[in-house]
């Protein structure tokens, strides 16, 4: 049985809910979906440029699990920009458990 999931404290609170590319429908664009632990994450390493302890720190969370979501939001925002995806953020992981 695996463990139970602790709560992220997460302060980012984003107006919207997907990105594209310009000028490309968004019916034909493949979606990367980025999680808004994933995206406070990028925000407080990147963004706000501290380093990943304090920043796991203000999450709540371990230095190598802050590390990991870093490097997964770092890969689908890369991905997006380098094949012309759409990025989704989501709220919750809820989806990807079921």
């Amino acid at each position: 049985m695996p463990r139970p999931k602790m709560r992220r404290r997460m302060r980012c609170c984003c107006e919207a809910s997907c990105y594209k590319p310009v000028g490309v429908p968004f019916g034909s664009l493949k979606e990367d979906v980025l999680f808004a632990d994933e995206l406070e994450a990028l925000i407080l390493c990147d963004a706000k440029g501290l380093c990943q302890e304090d920043a796991a720190k203000k999450m709540g969370v371990s230095q190598p699990t802050l590390n990991r979501m870093l490097s997964s939001g770092r890969k689908k925002v890369a991905n997006a920009i380098f094949c012309g995806n759409a990025i989704k953020l989501e709220k919750t992981r809820l989806e990807q458990s079921l």
